[in-house]
């Protein structure tokens, strides 16, 4: 096997390896919003940033070969699996980002609830904003 072509195909298992690794990270990242980890989630994100630099530089290292290398059955099967995780990661990424913008909501309801925010806003007979406090909270001390 030419040399090229055994360190093209390294370099697409390291990838594979790495984006396989995102995938998991990406589930931890999902069960630390749903457990409202915070400090979990500080670690996770340092985690994916290294990861994703990684992923990075290696794409960088892989444009670099010759395509002619990427047309071996080898290559285009690794190749596969890496686009198929690629596809993953970018979906899981987006759950992720819809839960912890509901997160993002339901704290700042919470928060609302917390500080005596309106607990709704409906219109009067003129047309005018009329916002209705919630009672729960009046002198309220902490």
């Amino acid at each position: 096997m030419d040399e090229h072509l055994t360190l093209c195909l390294h370099k697409l298992e390291q990838q594979l390896t790495h984006l396989t690794a995102l995938t998991q990270l990406l589930d931890s990242e999902l069960n630390a919003l749903a457990a409202k980890k915070g400090d979990g989630l500080k670690d996770i994100a340092r985690e994916k940033l290294t990861l994703l630099n990684t992923i990075q530089k290696l794409d960088k290292e892989l444009s670099g070969f010759e395509k002619s290398l990427f047309a071996h059955q080898e290559s285009q099967h690794i190749t596969s699996k890496i686009n198929s995780l690629l596809i993953e990661c970018k979906q899981k990424n987006e759950v992720n980002a819809h839960a912890a913008h509901q997160a993002n909501l339901s704290i700042r309801e919470l928060k609302d609830i917390l500080i005596g925010g309106p607990s709704s806003v409906t219109y009067g007979q003129d047309g005018a904003v009329v916002s209705q406090n919630n009672e729960l909270v009046r002198n309220l001390k902490a």
